[in-house]
């Protein structure tokens, strides 16, 4: 397994959240419409009080974003919200170490599941998830009238 490790999203580093979403054109198109996103969308998205935002590093390398909230009010389960590889660096793993680590971080705190959602038409993202063992619970609206699939992993 590649050693990765989490660093708080801060807005002097803004630039680099930019470098990485920017890199996912397709799946900015997707969620937005776009294939770009402006700096306030990015500072909404990662430097909120409602989400955790870290930088995924590969020893001094910033190589993608992962966001999550501790327990949803809705539903009262930890939801991954993001899990974003850097263009050019994906393939190599780190997606699935990064995962690993917000996995056992979940577990850490006496949690035994785990929900993401999947926007609708992002095949890569639903292969990914489910070789890591998440299976489909329902569709829900999402922003702009699209929707997504919730997924959970039971990891107790």
């Amino acid at each position: 397994m590649i050693s990765v490790m989490f660093e708080k999203v801060s807005e002097e580093k803004l630039h680099i959240v930019h470098e990485i979403v920017s890199s996912n054109k397709k799946y900015n198109v997707l969620e937005n419409g776009n294939e770009l996103r402006s700096n306030e969308e990015l500072k909404e998205e990662f430097l909120n009080s409602q989400t955790h935002s870290f930088f995924i590093k590969i020893e001094d390398r910033y190589v993608g974003i992962v966001d999550y909230i501790d327990e949803n009010p809705k539903d009262k389960y930890p939801w991954l919200g993001l899990l974003m590889i850097r263009g050019d660096e994906q393939g190599k793993g780190y997606g699935k170490s990064a995962y690993q680590l917000y996995e056992n971080h979940v577990k850490e705190t006496g949690r035994t599941a785990i929900r993401i959602g999947i926007l609708r038409g992002n095949k890569q993202a639903k292969t990914f998830w489910e070789s890591r063992g998440f299976h489909y619970v329902e569709t829900k609206p999402f922003k702009n009238g699209k929707q997504v699939d919730c997924y959970q992993k039971n990891i107790g």
